[in-house]
């Protein structure tokens, strides 16, 4: 895929359109509800990158759930899905999802792992899914936040945008008595370093509002996200990593 030596804001811009707008046959399947609003996420590094025709990279560090447990196969794990999506919206750019997800890990495993499989590929933007297995093993959660706000603080020095993203819902995670706390002091990290928040638990929650249940979206080991709970989970993170592209007072600042 050819990458635009000069591309300008106004061309990011319209690009950005066309997923927000759900222009293309591409989104029309795979059917999933509607995604409501979300808080801009500010991805700095990742936009100038783009706008100077560098190539993108994306690195979804993680558990099971980024590595795509009980997917199909994996083509269909939230990465793939995600690559696929900016694919499509952002055609005249160049941005490689890098799937660092291994099964089993949580906080602890993950922060080791950091610098070699993270920080050393040099991307712009790193999400990281963390907190379902240290729900379902009762973690301690003054380990568990003191972790997470390490790796992001070590993410942010070395120059990258982060998204924390926190856990699906499932029988199995929602049987945790944990897992809401973890969820809240992920927000509550996110915030106070100021980094992106994807939460897939209150993206899951709105859609059952809607009148999908959480469970549509959930595998027969009734913990991880099947084929239709990863495409939409990658859609929706798409979809809110193209809005904040095209945040317009980071736009305004550079003009």
């Amino acid at each position: 895929m050819p990458i635009v030596a000069n591309l300008s804001v106004r061309a990011l811009v319209l690009s950005a359109a066309l997923l927000c707008g759900r222009l293309g046959a591409a989104y029309a399947q795979p059917s999933c509800p509607a995604e409501p609003p979300a808080p801009v996420l500010h991805l700095q590094n990742l936009r100038a990158d783009l706008q100077q025709g560098r190539e993108g990279v994306i690195v979804a560090i993680g558990s099971s759930s980024t590595k795509g447990t009980m997917a199909s196969d994996p083509a269909h794990s939230y990465p793939a899905e995600l690559q696929a999506d900016l694919d499509q919206a952002l055609p005249r750019m160049h941005i490689a999802v890098i799937n660092r997800g291994i099964g089993g890990q949580d906080a602890p495993e993950e922060l080791a792992r950091m610098q070699a499989d993270v920080i050393a590929v040099r991307p712009q933007l790193v999400v990281w899914q963390v907190g379902a297995n240290g729900a379902l093993r009762h973690a301690d959660p003054v380990t568990f936040r003191r972790l997470v706000t390490e790796g992001v603080e070590r993410l942010k020095a070395a120059g990258i945008d982060v998204i924390l993203m926190d856990n699906q819902r499932s029988p199995r995670i929602d049987a945790a008595p944990e897992h809401g706390l973890m969820d809240a002091i992920l927000a509550q990290v996110a915030a106070a370093t100021g980094v992106g928040l994807f939460s897939r638990d209150g993206l899951m929650a709105d859609w059952a509002k809607e009148g999908v249940p959480a469970i549509t979206f959930i595998a027969t080991d009734n913990l991880h996200q099947n084929d239709l709970g990863y495409a939409c989970v990658a859609k929706a993170l798409a979809d809110d990593i193209l809005h904040g592209l095209r945040d317009t007072r980071a736009l305004s600042a550079q003009r």
